[in-house]
């Protein structure tokens, strides 16, 4: 991996120290540069988890992924850089009060003197900047407060305010995990149809005043609060969209 080539993909140049406002930084102009997107999946396109694949993909065609290819490859950026970190499975909250299954989800865990935070650019609208690994204390991020808790069996909860209640996100032990562990259920993610991945496109990214998401069925703008929504009406139009507003073009046959 060349770090100084991702790093440039990612919007920033220069010399950096592996310090708590390095880990913020490389964060969150990484959700500012490189989509969440699953365009391979319906592109028929396996994803195979290999740290240089996902190199080739997100640095030298300049596209996005899902989060074993995103977080994959920002741990080994993190670890060049000179951070501690381990990578972690996380059950996805299904909003029915259950969760997925072990290995549902990829984050990092990031060691920075005495404390640790939780590093994730795989997980679509969450949080902008890493969270501190610190129990039962709202954390201020742009994209909202969080908290972090203790759930139960080893495990910790990740919640993010909504209105007086909180919703969770995902559900995670601070274990570390190898990348081929996840092999089994990135299969599930992009070749069963019981995935929510193989149901539909998406394609969206972090922008300096909200976000842009691109579905199957409309192109969403969020820009200071307000909501723009636009239909898509065709595949056709879909990839101009694509292209238009992310620089990724489907493959040629």
């Amino acid at each position: 991996m060349n770090k100084e080539e991702y790093i440039s993909r990612i919007g920033i140049r220069g010399y950096l120290s592996a310090n708590l406002e390095t880990l913020k930084l490389l964060q969150r102009h990484h959700l500012l540069n490189v989509p969440f997107e699953n365009m391979d999946i319906h592109w028929k396109r396996p994803i195979i988890l290999n740290t240089a694949m996902f190199y080739e993909k997100i640095v030298g065609m300049r596209r996005g992924g899902f989060c074993y290819e995103l977080n994959g490859l920002f741990n080994e950026l993190l670890r060049e850089i000179g951070f501690k970190t381990r990578i972690v499975s996380a059950r996805v909250a299904n909003g029915n009060g259950g969760f997925g299954p072990e290995y549902d989800h990829a984050a990092i865990i990031v060691s920075i003197g005495e404390t640790e935070h939780l590093a994730d650019v795989g997980f679509g609208a969450f949080t902008t900047e890493p969270l501190q690994f610190v129990l039962n204390e709202e954390q201020r991020d742009d994209a909202g407060i969080f908290i972090i808790r203790q759930f139960d069996d080893g495990y910790y909860e990740i919640a993010k305010k909504n209105g007086q209640d909180w919703k969770s996100e995902y559900i995670f032990r601070p274990l570390s995990r190898d990348l081929s562990e996840f092999t089994q259920m990135c299969d599930f993610q992009q070749y069963s149809p019981e995935s929510h991945f193989t149901k539909g496109k998406v394609c969206s990214l972090l922008t300096a005043s909200g976000r842009k998401t691109l579905t199957n069925k409309s192109f969403i703008v969020t820009s200071d609060g307000e909501k723009e929504e636009t239909p898509v009406l065709s595949d056709e139009e879909f990839d101009r969209i694509l292209m238009r507003e992310f620089n990724i073009a489907r493959p040629q046959l």
